[in-house]
């Protein structure tokens, strides 16, 4: 679903992330860059890596806009650069984030407890990271009704338990510290492209919904995002779970 720039479409709550201007975030997984965004207009120093050339290239435009906004850096400070990189080699050296994000990236990688454990090491002790899939049942019901919509290359690998996934995090090192479901109108928009067919966007119903989910983006108005609140906890289509690595 696309987002625009003046409001971006967020999983992570920075405040619970404890991100401060300044601070050296990495965005695992960036996609068109809308956490790069929001971390750059907090003062973030960003590093946005994902696997896909074509996203990347979104999000340096993005990150370029950005800093050519006089007014929005002199506020924030805040900068970024895009690179192509792999979850699963990631090119820095260790403890050099003070934030890291992993947002809807866990469930396509195979070999994860690889990516937590890269993930992990280029944190730095004392700093946080907020981690974020595809919550349990909603995502049960998706592969139920259409073999599409994971059975395509670079789809998703698994469903995550939230026990399951606080293992692995645990195991790179991790301590949990908070966690919260996000983005519950978008479950039943799922729930209705996997009946009609993932690949068509045409189909009337699905063209409604995403108008509702576009104007909900660009307005932001109570009459949407008071009703997601309320059902985040129990149709959140995604987890977000908040960690930090121990000071040693």
């Amino acid at each position: 679903m696309p987002a625009t720039p003046d409001e971006p479409v967020l999983t992570v709550d920075y405040n619970r992330m404890r991100v401060h201007a300044g601070d050296r975030l990495l965005d695992l997984g960036c996609g068109g860059g809308r956490h790069a965004f929001e971390a750059m207009r907090r003062g973030a120093v960003v590093v946005a890596i994902d696997s896909d050339a074509a996203e990347i290239k979104d999000a340096a435009a993005l990150i370029s806009a950005m800093e050519d906004d006089d007014h929005l850096t002199s506020v924030s400070g805040g900068t970024g650069s895009a690179l192509v990189g792999d979850a699963l080699t990631l090119p820095f050296p260790d403890g050099v984030f003070d934030r890291v994000i992993g947002a809807e990236v866990l469930e396509h990688i195979a070999p994860d407890r690889v990516a937590v454990t890269e993930l992990a090491r280029v944190l730095r002790p004392g700093g946080t990271m907020a981690v974020t899939v595809p919550r349990w049942y909603p995502e049960l019901i998706c592969w139920a009704l259409s073999d599409d919509y994971h059975g395509v290359p670079g789809g998703h690998v698994r469903i995550y338990r939230r026990s399951a996934l606080l293992s692995r995090l645990k195991d790179a090192g991790l301590r949990p510290y908070d966690h919260h479901h996000a983005h519950a109108l978008h479950t039943p928009y799922w729930w209705l492209r996997c009946v009609v067919g993932v690949g068509d966007d045409r189909h009337p119903l699905v063209r409604a919904y995403h108008r509702l989910l576009v104007w909900d983006i660009t307005a932001a108005s109570p009459f949407t995002r008071v009703p997601e609140r309320l059902l985040n906890p129990v149709l959140g289509k995604s987890l977000v779970i908040y960690l930090e690595k121990p000071d040693t």
